[in-house]
């Protein structure tokens, strides 16, 4: 015989279900199933209701949806200011949904009813007591069921409705739900029903035990304190071991299997008693915790095994680098006494010298011969003695130095430690962090260094460190003292063409993605764009005009379909506009008081122009251009011994009470100061008083005394390299810088003339030309 199928408007619900016989308030929202219910009012005021597997879908599918429901009765609809509408519904019975009837506007089931199966009285009688006894212990420690509900259900004679109004008032879980509803046979669903209640009082008792255990060790105030009460009181009576216990047994576990020395054990050991017996809610307790992790995360016996290969690390700074013949050689050195003695121990490495020559990538280098790891710290902007020795531990946000931290990169205890730009350091109230420095880089004292964070001392004597700077006067005495120098002065133009075409181009090229048959550039556009588009003793601004010239090929090849750019000297400007810089700074023809001087900056090697005019006045002497204290006492030194010398110079002895003297540095909005130019300025002042024109091929450097002797100066090379770059032919040098010349680079010392000389006459001899002329 088969059932009668019977067709009604289908109400999805979420988050809860209706059973015969219950009485139910419902909020309806969605548009498909307010029509539902308007479609329902319209027939018998009956609807199909079912619940959704998954809460979240706003559209379910029939899949969606669990296949037993409840038919409902309508008995009232009112509609909500907010455009909802509540219903109050009362369950019939149960039904199986046969068939989903696709409708746009509601939706529609073919369902058949459902008939409750009763197999034995007597044992349905004694669940049905079995159920009302549970139920009624239920109500005594459930706050959520009042025993009124009890007094209504006790009444109720059949157990299959007894059991549905039960599970309506039961805290549990659709699915529990939803299997009751589908249970037709009785008896079955009363055992279920039984075993049900018999966990849900487990799990009240089980709440009250941990809501008592909690309750007597917090304050009410507390509610951090309390959730995590509730929280260990849980893990306490599922067998689990306090939180906190396992992050402490955990730590004990990394500190024992740790490699540090015994005596920082010790001190890890004692802080984590105290770490244990801190409250996890205290601040102190986070503290702790990042001490000993910084204690673990240190290196303290891990190292690297050394490979000092001479012939390797040869080979691989001469791939890396291009020239700097000297600094490899002395590197190579260094490698040599260390694989001799077996420990790299020694002088600390610094490399001086403008920026771009490579310092930073030599060290790189150095690391990669010997097969060290590589950590690099910069110093540039540090004024706070704590970046390098760490905070104590007293302060909030307190963290270790720079050094400590450098190590913990590095994670071994001997790797190359590059500290970078090492001059640029400053100090102010909070300390002075090049002193802090000292017992970093002195090899007999760091072996203990000491920071204010880790507190016991930490072995650096394995640690190869090589510091860089752009300019040695700034580097503190005490420091300087420490560290052995090694001068990079620059590239000459050949090397910068090398350089360019071996590694500048190449790297480019790949960065914009271009090959090598993509753009070729011509040597003679390389040495134009070194010349004119470039002023540098380093490479970096070289980079970025190739990086331009690769940008403007990948433009063109994208854009022409071009596979090949070549670009040559006369396509240059078409690319990268017209020359930044003339080649050749040295004046046109020669002038009378004007003389090119040389200069050592922090960016290298320049030429510094100074002017003199004199005019009727008081003897009056103006300093122009920005300049230091130490040109400006060259200036008056200069100014002192023409005045003395004035009869012998063919200058009027009174000229300082009939002209004021202005000497002027183009270029003022630059400082510029330095021990170098009291014998360009003694010369352009001669110039000018005498009417004698300094050659334009001269360029000269030196110190001038109160006795017109000349003085020792320093970056001999650098200036050398400038003088070079702007087409100046002749260098006036002190004769005690004569040893110097050795460090200039052939190919720019074949081109150029010495001409040592020791007293102010010798240099007016060469630098001077044509006869005195001038009226005094």
């Amino acid at each position: 015989m088969t059932k009668e199928t019977i067709q009604l408007p289908l109400l999805p619900l979420r988050g809860l279900l209706v059973f015969p016989s219950m009485v139910l308030h419902l909020d309806v929202g969605r548009d498909k199933s307010i029509a539902a219910l308007e479609k329902a009012m319209m027939g018998e005021q009956t609807i199909f209701l079912a619940a959704q597997k998954k809460v979240s879908i706003d559209e379910p599918d029939p899949d969606e949806i669990f296949q037993v429901g409840t038919v409902a009765k309508v008995n009232q609809m009112l509609k909500l200011p907010n455009g909802t509408i509540r219903v109050l519904v009362e369950g019939l019975y149960r039904a199986e949904i046969e068939r989903f009837i696709e409708d746009n506007d509601e939706f529609m089931v073919e369902f058949v009813k459902l008939e409750e199966v009763h197999e034995n009285e007597n044992e349905e009688e004694a669940l049905m007591r079995s159920l009302l006894e549970q139920f009624e212990q239920y109500t005594k420690i459930s706050r959520k069921v009042t025993k009124d509900i009890y007094s209504t259900v006790a009444d109720i004679e059949e157990p299959g409705r007894l059991a549905d109004i039960i599970t309506s008032h039961l805290t549990l879980r659709i699915n529990e739900k939803q299997e009751l509803l589908e249970m037709t046979n009785v008896r079955k669903r009363l055992q279920r029903l039984v075993k049900l209640i018999s966990n849900e009082k487990k799990v009240i008792d089980l709440e009250k035990k941990i809501g008592a255990r909690v309750k007597t060790s917090m304050e009410k105030t507390q509610k951090e304190y309390y959730l995590r009460e509730q929280l260990k009181a849980i893990q306490q009576e599922l067998g689990e071991k306090d939180g906190k216990s396992g992050e402490v047994n955990e730590l004990r576990e990394k500190i024992e299997q740790s490699d540090m020395p015994e005596h920082i054990r010790h001190v890890a050991t004692k802080e984590l008693g105290r770490f244990e017996k801190v409250p996890q809610s205290s601040a102190e307790s986070s503290v702790i915790r990042n001490y000993l992790d910084w204690l673990l995360q240190l290196p303290w016996t891990n190292a690297t095994e050394d490979t000092i290969d001479i012939q390797r690390a040869e080979g691989i700074l001469n791939h890396d680098h291009y020239g700097l013949e000297k600094v490899k050689e002395r590197i190579l050195e260094y490698l040599a006494v260390q694989k001799l003695t077996n420990s790299i121990k020694g002088p600390i490495l610094c490399l001086v010298g403008p920026p771009g020559v490579g310092k930073t990538s030599l060290a790189k280098s150095i690391a990669r011969s010997i097969n060290r790891n590589f950590v690099r710290i910069s110093l540039g902007g540090v004024r706070d003695e704590a970046e390098i020795r760490g905070h104590r531990r007293t302060y909030i946000g307190a963290m270790p130095g720079r050094i400590i931290q450098g190590m913990k990169k590095a994670k071994t205890i001997n790797p190359v430690f590059l500290l970078d730009e090492l001059d640029k350091m400053s100090n102010d109230f909070r300390g002075d962090p090049s002193s802090a420095m000292l017992e970093v880089l002195d090899p007999e004292q760091n072996n203990s260094f000491s920071d204010h964070f880790i507190e016991e001392t930490y072995d650096l004597s394995n640690v190869l460190f090589i510091a860089t700077a752009n300019y040695v006067n700034n580097i503190p005495g005490p420091l300087l003292d420490r560290m052995e120098l090694i001068s990079i002065a620059g590239y000459t133009e050949v090397e910068k063409l090398h350089i360019a075409k071996e590694h500048l181009l190449p790297k480019q090229l790949k960065e914009n993605g271009l090959k090598k048959a993509n753009l070729q550039v011509r040597d003679e556009a390389l040495l134009k764009l070194i010349r004119k588009y470039t002023r540098e003793a380093g490479v970096r601004n070289l980079e970025r005009q190739l990086a331009a010239l690769c940008r403007k090929a990948a433009k063109i090849i994208i854009s022409n379909e071009k596979k090949r750019v070549i670009i040559t000297e006369n396509s240059l400007e078409e690319l990268l506009g017209k020359p930044v810089y003339r080649y050749g700074l040295m004046e046109k023809e020669d002038q009378v008081g004007t003389a090119t001087g040389l200069a050592y900056t922090s960016a290298g090697g320049d030429t510094l122009s100074i002017e003199v005019s004199h005019y009727p006045g008081k003897g009056k002497l103006t300093l122009t251009g920005k300049l230091g204290e130490v040109m400006q006492e060259s200036a008056q030194a200069a100014f002192s011994y023409i005045r003395s010398r004035a009869e012998e110079l063919n200058i009027d002895p009174d000229f300082h009470q009939k002209f004021d003297i202005h000497i002027h540095v183009p270029e003022g909005a630059t400082p510029k100061d330095g021990p170098s130019a009291g014998i360009t300025m003694a010369t352009a002042l001669v110039s000018s008083l005498t009417g004698r024109a300094v050659s334009k091929e001269v360029g000269m450097t030196g110190e001038i005394t109160l006795r017109g002797r000349v003085l020792p100066i320093g970056g001999l090379k650098e200036k050398s390299l400038s003088a070079h770059r702007a087409g100046i032919r002749t260098i006036i040098i002190p004769q005690e810088n004569e040893k110097d010349i050795e460090d200039i680079p052939e190919s720019v010392r074949k081109d150029l003339t010495f001409i040592p000389v020791s007293h102010l006459d010798q240099i007016l001899e060469h630098a001077l030309v044509g006869e005195n002329n001038e009226n005094n």
